[in-house]
């Protein structure tokens, strides 16, 4: 853990679990401003980035995973649309920020296992982000409906979100949550917190994308550039 980036001292945190949410010191992790890109909600390594092709994203490579088995619903149609997915390892900040600038419309929690995420589980096992409890944001934004999902994982039994009392745990049931009037948030909001590492995956709409800045491999900071928008997609 790089503890100079930490908001507060190590004796400030009274449980490991307080500690993996820690906060960052102010400044830290500036937003990209430009209305025209997608900044990376979190601190993580870029496993897998792409187009939605018959209604899958590669979880890992040579590994195609159902978009609608993900979201826990058939409500979206993302096909040739864009996906990146995010690990996020235990020593990385553990709160997750919005991509985009936009309002919050719908919460959606699916409980299910806590099988690890790291590259090599997600490349054996069929369905793997799918399988696992996820909390999933569905933003309205300038350039069309996007998604964001919250994997849990092994050790990570609880996501936390400030938009909603939402208890998440082993046991809650699956719940669909309509915000009315939906939040409106800025580029960078925070919107939920992992107690420990996992998953992020972030899906844009058909059209939306103009071409990814990062790709498989590469470290991301929260806040940092990941992609651009086509500007045709302004205001759709």
């Amino acid at each position: 853990m790089n503890m100079d980036e930490v908001d507060g001292e190590l004796g400030d945190f009274p449980t490991l679990a307080k500690f993996f949410v820690r906060p960052l010191k102010p400044g830290l992790r500036p937003i990209d401003p430009d209305p025209m890109t997608i900044v990376s909600p979190v601190d993580g390594l870029v496993a897998s980035a792409g187009t939605i092709e018959n209604g899958t994203f590669l979880q890992a490579p040579g590994k195609p995973s159902s978009i609608d088995t993900l979201l826990g619903t058939t409500e979206h149609d993302f096909d040739s649309g864009s996906y990146v997915v995010i690990y996020l390892s235990p020593q990385d900040y553990h709160r997750v920020h919005s991509p985009c600038a936009g309002e919050v419309s719908v919460l959606r929690y699916l409980p299910g296992r806590f099988w690890p995420v790291f590259s090599a589980a997600a490349r054996r096992i069929k369905d793997l982000f799918a399988r696992n409890e996820r909390l999933i944001f569905q933003l309205e934004s300038p350039f069309g409906t996007v998604v964001q999902a919250m994997i849990g994982a092994f050790g990570v039994g609880r996501i936390s979100t400030a938009l909603h009392p939402l208890v998440t745990n082993t046991g809650t049931p699956a719940a669909t949550h309509v915000l009315a009037p939906s939040p409106a948030i800025e580029k960078g909001t925070e919107l939920g917190r992992f107690e420990l590492g996992s998953t992020v995956i972030l899906l844009l709409p058909p059209g939306a994308l103009e071409r990814w800045t990062v790709g498989p491999g590469d470290r991301v900071w929260m806040g940092q550039s990941i992609a651009a928008i086509h500007s045709s997609t302004k205001s759709r």
